[in-house]
């Protein structure tokens, strides 16, 4: 973009007081406010609904590739370009004075002809190929985690797992397919804690409900797998769809096909749940099982050297926390040290199995795993935003459970070097684990809520494209994948659908609309903020 909508762009480095690591002082609780939601409504150009006047002759304005100007009932400015739609609002806290749209989740296309303001702060908008109505909905976030229940309600439940959706069509969510997922159970873990939290602050009905049926999921990978102890990434059933890839076996009986080669992901993602699942839920005989279980796959852990043994007697690929392989793969000995550390933990703290708190104290103290922890700087070789998430879910399950003033002073400082990358992030879920272990850190709980306000509503893949913008401070290097990144962070609904697992700086992405995310990943925090109290109201 150039001109004036370039000079617009340029004006507001958005994420600037991130980048030069702002402080705003101990993190205090954040009191929730409605906040307009962007809704994105597409409607043929010979729809009644479509007001006249938006297809009047435009007035040509003397810019370069600016080609419409508004102003809105509520006094913003809003610039169609070539290349998308810029909202200006001056008065606005500076995070949202500059919002830019661009791409389907948005606009037919990004080639903008005609603007036309409605009455409630929002316009309509001719592009080349289209006519879309984009209105600002104020919305709780508590009408926003409603709206993403019934997302995963209506195309992302398979078997109570929190599945992935293909959209054969894109953009058209009327023909979806629920797909399998290498991490099948993580991704379910996320919203079986999210479920837990809810319950324990609503205490409805239908939270517990929710959250039974995706603990009883997860609980079903380690019954469908070849052997008890050792979790499935994913199964289907006979009859679905065949997957393409990966490594399958079938059960006895035929009627199940399950995956194996199980990661420390899903691991991670069992322990993370069960852990809160045990403490929050209040069905006895689930506690029974979930302990049981827990048991049956520790046991497995430690009675095959620390790994997770496959059907073929060999070691899954990522599934291997001994102090052996950690000599031998150093850039992996402080995040699977962490891991291992929170699997004892939880273990003990579950079942009550002295075994777990005995292994606990060796792999702490003699096998110095709680020094590893702590060096995690000097054993990456890359940034790994994955890694991120296998560090910080475990943390929680330490910081919960416990209580030994060295072993805390340790998983703090840990904690504390992945911090340094983190904080720039403003990521709601980090932010909250990390004040559980730090909770007088300096943490802007305000920039972290504003990443759940500005997720959006819209959670299907559309094509993402950044690039051209003129207001990306560029890093000087390329990330892990070979993309470039930036360094300011952009607002979540002007970049491309992610998870907490993704890199937050990479700009452009999607897949053109052919599939479409749960929403889980705002579900968690959310409810887990309410749950530790740093968010109040809705």
């Amino acid at each position: 973009m150039k001109n004036l909508c370039s000079r617009a762009l340029r004006a507001i480095p958005l994420g600037l007081g991130l980048l030069l690591g702002a402080s705003p002082g101990f993190a205090e609780p954040v009191r929730l406010t409605p906040y307009p939601q962007k809704v994105s409504t597409r409607y043929p150009t010979n729809s009644p609904l479509i007001p006249p006047g938006l297809f009047a002759p435009a007035t040509p304005l003397p810019v370069g590739q600016a080609t419409a100007t508004v102003r809105a009932s509520d006094g913003a400015v809003w610039l169609g370009t070539t290349q998308g739609l810029l909202r200006l609002d001056f008065s606005a806290p500076a995070r949202d004075a500059r919002q830019f749209m661009a791409g389907q989740r948005y606009l037919p296309d990004d080639q903008v002809v005609q603007l036309l303001p409605d009455n409630q702060a929002g316009v309509w908008v001719r592009t080349r190929t289209g006519v879309t109505h984009i209105e600002l909905k104020p919305m709780t976030l508590a009408k926003k985690a409603e709206h993403f229940e019934a997302r995963i309600r209506a195309r992302h439940d398979r078997y109570g797992l929190v599945a992935d959706c293909g959209l054969p069509v894109a953009g058209d969510i009327k023909r979806f397919q629920p797909l399998d997922n290498d991490n099948d159970g993580l991704w379910t873990s996320i919203y079986a804690a999210a479920e837990c939290f809810r319950y324990s602050v609503t205490e409805e009905p239908e939270a517990l409900a929710r959250a039974r049926k995706a603990v009883e999921a997860m609980l079903f990978l380690e019954e469908v797998a070849g052997r008890r102890g050792f979790p499935a990434r994913s199964y289907i059933r006979k009859g679905d769809v065949m997957p393409g890839d990966g490594e399958w076996h079938w059960t006895a009986d035929g009627q199940y096909y399950w995956k194996g080669d199980t990661s420390s992901d899903e691991i991670v993602g069992h322990f993370f749940m069960f852990g809160i699942a045990y403490d929050l839920l209040p069905d006895p005989e689930l506690k029974r099982r979930i302990a049981e279980t827990t048991k049956r796959v520790m046991d497995h852990i430690l009675d095959h050297d620390y790994c997770l043994v496959d059907l073929n007697g060999k070691p899954t690929t990522w599934g291997w926390w001994s102090p052996a392989r950690l000599l031998q793969q150093p850039d992996e000995r402080a995040l699977n040290s962490l891991q291992l550390l929170s699997f004892l933990k939880t273990a003990a703290h579950i079942t009550g199995d002295p075994r777990y708190t005995a292994e606990y104290r060796k792999v702490a103290g003699d096998w110095k795993y709680a020094e590893w922890i702590t060096r995690v700087k000097e054993f990456r070789l890359e940034l790994n935003y994955s890694d991120e998430e296998l560090a910080l879910l475990p943390f929680y399950g330490l910081f919960v459970y416990e209580q030994d003033p060295a072993l805390l002073k340790a998983y703090r400082q840990a904690a504390d070097a992945w911090w340094d990358n983190i904080r720039r992030e403003a990521n709601p879920l980090w932010s909250l684990i990390y004040l559980k272990g730090q909770p007088d850190a300096a943490v802007d709980m305000d920039a972290a809520v504003w990443t759940l306000y500005r997720t959006p509503l819209d959670t299907i893949n559309w094509t993402v494209r950044n690039s051209p913008r003129q207001d990306i401070i560029w890093a000087p290097g390329l990330d892990r994948a070979g993309k470039r990144e930036s360094l300011n962070l952009l607002p979540p609904d002007e970049r491309p659908i992610m998870r907490w697992n993704a890199n937050p700086f990479e700009i452009d992405g999607g897949d053109g609309g052919n599939s479409e995310d749960d929403g889980a990943a705002f579900l968690l925090p959310y409810w887990l903020g309410r749950y530790q109290k740093l968010l109040f109201g809705e």
